[in-house]
């Protein structure tokens, strides 16, 4: 297993990702949550690396602090993350609410792939 180091903010813990759509790239900052089934990246990332949520064929209902909402799915060409790389990764497209320090959640679609631990004490997540 490989062990890499996440970033503290309170009792949260983010890390970085790099993300590859048809005409750029990006390294958003995402919280690790274990508790949300989907990954998640702001709609305005997305729309500057070409995969405008406005043509994505695609909902998905979720639930958010404010109630349901229904948010496009886009299909990056790639997603890396804690050293593994998919193609043709579809995540969702929805902007945190203002004040929020990531652009995102990594949520379970992408830790399930993979045997994971999580040291929290530590701020420690170790992948297969």
């Amino acid at each position: 297993m490989k062990t890499y180091r996440l970033e503290r903010h309170g009792h949260l813990l983010m890390l970085k990702a790099f993300i590859e759509g048809p005409e750029g790239k990006a390294y958003p900052r995402l919280l690790l949550d274990t508790g949300y089934a989907y990954t998640i990246v702001s709609q305005e990332i997305l729309e500057n690396i070409g995969c405008s949520p406005a043509i994505g064929k695609k909902r998905q209902k979720i639930i958010t602090g404010s109630g349901y909402e229904i948010v496009p799915v886009v299909c990056l060409s790639i997603f890396h993350c804690l050293g593994k790389s998919i193609v043709d990764f579809e995540i969702l497209a929805h902007t945190l609410p203002s004040g929020t320090y990531v652009d995102g959640l990594l949520g379970m679609d992408f830790m399930n792939r993979f045997e994971v631990e999580i040291k929290v004490g530590s701020g420690e997540i170790l992948i297969e």
